[in-house]
């Protein structure tokens, strides 16, 4: 079979000699693929002119409605693609990994496009800054989606979560995608990538993909573009370095393997829960995607009088891994993903081994369960202990990207941080120690040079998703080494898609603008109470003022009694005469709050239905007994939910004494229906 690429809108086979794709576990053909004939310049054409356009007409929440829709569909097919997934030499668990956590995924993006983006185009980063006098003139930061094409180009050892993490961001932030997959794995990456055409939830030419090379893509980029690259560093770095990357400064997102450490703290000793834990995980990593994970511990940097202990408790768990057919239930490690791969990995542990002892695994004598050493692609569990670290060179430069550890002993923090860092630069570390003042220290020391660290102890560790697992919710990336740059790390993610954009102007201009009221723009009126208008009748700046209201001692003083707050700048008058800040009793700053929900509130039924919170509160003035207070209450942004029957709707909230200064601001939240007599 040839993988055919799906460009233009439509299925295209390749022509001309194509790579060809084997079972990692019996080294049978699977398919071919190739891309030769493909017009490159059409295929970003097609993006910015079809898919672009299509993606920036929705707004945030329908594109996060699209990526759950799309979570769902795949779902229905899983057990479809962990069939295939097998070929890869993924076990039931690696294939988990790579389904289940891009599934997951998909819908950890929704969920966040969802609640924390608003239901429209623009995305207002940050408050208003307040540049004039008066404040005529203010300045607003919005993000905007790229008009250009987001290039995935992708690696060999998760075709699905790889696929799934860019494309999450990428698309809530509605910006096309080509998704360019390792071609090894690419068959799994097809078949995940059918579905999601044959669904049609996706507007045309949202996402296309190529089986086999870029060609000449790259020469046809621009400022627009971005590339999203997870793979060597050799690679990123000839990718990066093209003069069309350089001379139009496309983005350049870059992932790549690095050299990893786990580091065992002092306080450890084997009858602790975290030295069990440090063994368990790193032997962990070392079998799980049988080690051809970017995030996956090549360094185990131990304490010098634990390195014996260490070698032997990892020496007894790696000897109970059944290495096979990842088709078989017993079976907890599979191939690599091709000979190729398992040539590289072996020449690496050669190079490895001139300066470590192999302590554990034989690449030449191994047993296997239900598969043959002469046509998979498998390497044993290999524990190597280099006994002069300090000294060493290939330990921290050199990556098998396989079933490989090297165990590093020191004989200080100092030391144990300097060790996690001669890998100049890394995704992932973790450290393990009961300690929280040495893990702060390990910490803050190897932080510089890492983009995500897992602090793991007995209370944690229960519900740790582990070393080697990067999450939606943060980000994935890594300096130096690692490639310099960022992946998901929840809404962030999306931003590396947009384009921050400053306005300067009036608060009345950028308010249209942004679809969001601020200080200084027009105050509307509505007419009757804002609170009698349903969610679509109400517009952004329609305002209610209401009278004033004499604070009284009595006020305070029995507020204090209902509520048993008896600060004693409330409640007495000499210790409050003496506070610089106050110089006599002064009321509740919650009391203020209450008295002002009484001034605005309209009591009958109507469309508001609830108050679900206050933003932003911030008390700027004091209140005595005899001064009187007043509200205004502005209508600043909407956000529809239209599956509910219901939108949230954010009111500015001011509260001025009668010299009319400000007293107190904060935001009040309501849901408010969208029919005017809801029920």
């Amino acid at each position: 079979m040839q993988l055919q690429s799906h460009v233009y809108g439509s299925w295209v086979s390749g022509r001309g000699e194509a790579a060809v794709l084997r079972d990692a576990t019996t080294g049978a053909l699977i398919a071919e693929a190739s891309s030769q004939g493909v017009d490159f310049a059409r295929v970003l054409t097609h993006a910015r002119e079809v898919g672009g356009p299509a993606l920036r007409e929705l707004t945030f929440h329908q594109r996060a409605s699209l990526l759950k829709a799309l979570a769902k569909m795949l779902g229905e097919h899983k057990e479809e693609f962990y069939a295939l997934s097998t070929a890869t030499g993924a076990t039931r668990a690696d294939s988990w990994v790579d389904i289940d956590g891009g599934l997951g995924t998909l819908f950890a993006y929704a969920s966040k496009g969802t609640r924390e983006l608003p239901n429209q185009r623009v995305y207002i980063d940050g408050s208003p800054e307040v540049i004039s006098k008066t404040g005529s003139f203010v300045g607003q930061h919005i993000c905007v989606p790229l008009e250009g094409v987001a290039v995935h180009i992708n690696a060999f050892n998760f075709p699905v979560w790889g696929m799934l993490e860019k494309l999450a961001p990428t698309l809530l932030a509605g910006v096309p995608a080509v998704v360019k997959p390792a071609s090894s794995t690419s068959y799994l990456t097809h078949a995940v990538f059918r579905r999601i055409i044959e669904s049609k939830i996706l507007p045309p030419g949202a996402i296309q993909l190529v089986c086999g090379g870029l060609g000449d893509l790259f020469d046809h980029l621009c400022c627009q573009d971005v590339v999203s690259f997870t793979g060597s560093a050799s690679t990123a770095l000839k990718l990066k370095s093209h003069p069309v990357i350089n001379a139009q400064s496309v983005r350049f997102i870059a992932e790549t393997d690095s050299i990893n450490s786990s580091l065992l703290g002092s306080d450890v000793t084997p009858d602790m829960p975290e030295f069990d834990l440090f063994v368990r995980e790193v032997a962990r990593e070392m079998i799980s995607k049988a080690g051809q994970k970017c995030t996956a511990i090549r360094k185990a940097i131990v304490p010098a009088a634990r390195a014996g202990e260490v070698i032997e408790a990892l020496r007894n768990r790696l000897a109970q891994v059944v290495v096979g057919n990842p088709a078989l239930e017993q079976v907890r490690m599979g191939p690599l993903a091709s000979l190729a791969q398992r040539k590289e990995i072996l020449e690496r542990v050669q190079a490895l081994r001139a300066e470590a002892d192999l302590v554990a695994g034989d690449p030449a004598q191994f047993k296997l369960e239900g598969a043959s050493a002469d046509l998979g692609a498998f390497v044993p569990p290999l524990l190597l202990h280099c006994r002069d670290p300090l000294a060493a060179r290939a330990v921290h430069s050199t990556e098998a990207f396989g079933p490989v550890c090297t165990v590093l002993p020191y004989a200080s923090l100092d030391e144990a941080i300097a060790l996690a860092r001669r890998g100049e630069g890394s995704l992932a570390g973790s450290v393990f120690s009961a300690d929280d003042e040495l893990t702060a220290r390990l910490a803050l020391g190897l932080a510089p040079f890492h983009g995500r660290l897992v602090l793991i102890n007995r209370d944690c560790a229960r519900e740790s998703t582990g070393h080697g697992s990067p999450l939606p919710h943060l980000v994935h990336g890594g300096p130096g080494r690692a490639g310099g740059g960022e992946e998901m790390g929840g809404i962030r993610g999306v931003m590396h898609y947009m384009q921050r954009t400053a306005l300067q102007g009036s608060p009345q201009t950028i308010s249209r603008i942004i679809s969001r009221w601020m200080r200084g723009a027009a105050q509307l009126d509505p007419g009757v109470h804002p609170f009698r208008k349903p969610f679509h009748e109400l517009r952004i700046g329609d305002t209610f003022k209401s009278g004033f209201r004499e604070v009284t001692l009595d006020d305070i003083e029995r507020f204090a009694a209902l509520t048993g707050d008896t600060f004693y700048a409330h409640m007495n008058e000499e210790l409050a005469a003496r506070n610089p800040f106050f110089g006599a009793r002064v009321a509740h700053g919650y009391f203020l709050i209450s008295a002002a929900a009484g001034l605005f509130v309209d009591p009958d039924w109507g469309p508001v239905l609830a108050n679900y919170g206050i933003d932003n509160l911030r008390f700027v003035k004091p209140v005595k007994a005899g001064d009187r207070i007043a509200v205004r209450l502005t209508a600043k942004h909407k956000t529809l939910r239209a599956d509910k029957g219901y939108g949230e709707v954010a009111w500015d909230t001011e509260i001025t004494n009668q010299a009319g200064e400000t007293v107190a601001t904060y935001d009040v939240l309501t849901m408010v229906s969208e029919a005017a007599n809801p029920g």
